[in-house]
């Protein structure tokens, strides 16, 4: 490595050092917000019958949820989601491994979920809330009639329809579930390990001039279609 180089790459990695420390404290201030208790008795239909979301749980005192845009009327589940996803599978295990259990949340029939999972070849929990509200009560399901942005903590007029998120939740000894936190939008790109590796790369995510961030992306099983 040439001394130009090597005096650059250091001034970078300060900067990155800088980026980790400012991480760990904002990941710090996360954890520290107030729990809100969830005290609606929301249902989902999963593969062992329909549950509550503290059965979910898995009686485990931790459970991430990531919400997967797919609605009952969608004919494909949304190719940034399934962008996500597939770097799901393999998770929950090293998640539970540390009392937190890991599912996917869509609004899609259980056995449209199930048909996508083996479409796909995917293996981590996915579960159907369309017996509650729970998408509508955690900012990812909009039926296009709010008058003030409503996505992404009223920063973002999402318009209806599904949007991606992430949620957390706390289970207590006593059975009480809280919420503890939820991200979306530019929130989730953490989420996305095919994202942190391109961020590696000569070019980056390369997605200068495109109509849009994500135009180039495809289901896995359809680059090359067009």
């Amino acid at each position: 490595m040439s001394t130009t180089l090597l005096a650059a790459r250091r001034a970078l990695l300060d900067e990155e050092k800088r980026l980790t420390r400012l991480r760990d404290e904002v990941a710090a201030k996360r954890r520290a917000l107030p729990p809100v208790r969830v005290e609606k008795p929301y249902a989902f239909d999963t593969p062992v019958g329909r549950q509550t979301l503290a059965q979910l749980f898995e009686g485990r005192s931790q459970i991430l949820v990531y919400h997967f845009m797919y609605g009952p009327e969608m004919a494909d589940p949304c190719r940034s989601c399934s962008f996500w996803a597939d770097g799901f599978d393999h998770v929950a295990p090293h998640l539970a491994a540390r009392d937190v259990t890991f599912t996917a949340i869509s609004r899609a029939p259980l056995e449209t979920l199930q048909a996508c999972s083996a479409r796909f070849g995917w293996s981590f929990p996915w579960v159907s809330s369309a017996p509650s509200e729970f998408n509508r009560d955690f900012g990812v399901t909009f039926d296009g009639s709010e008058e003030q942005p409503a996505y992404n903590f009223g920063t973002i007029n999402h318009g209806g329809g599904e949007a991606p998120g992430a949620s957390a939740f706390l289970l207590d000894d006593d059975g009480a579930v809280y919420h503890t936190y939820s991200t979306y939008a530019r929130g989730l790109d953490a989420l996305n390990p095919a994202y942190a590796w391109l961020d590696l790369a000569p070019r980056g995510r390369d997605e200068e001039g495109l109509p849009w961030s994500m135009a180039w992306l495809r289901h896995r099983d359809r680059y090359g279609d067009d």
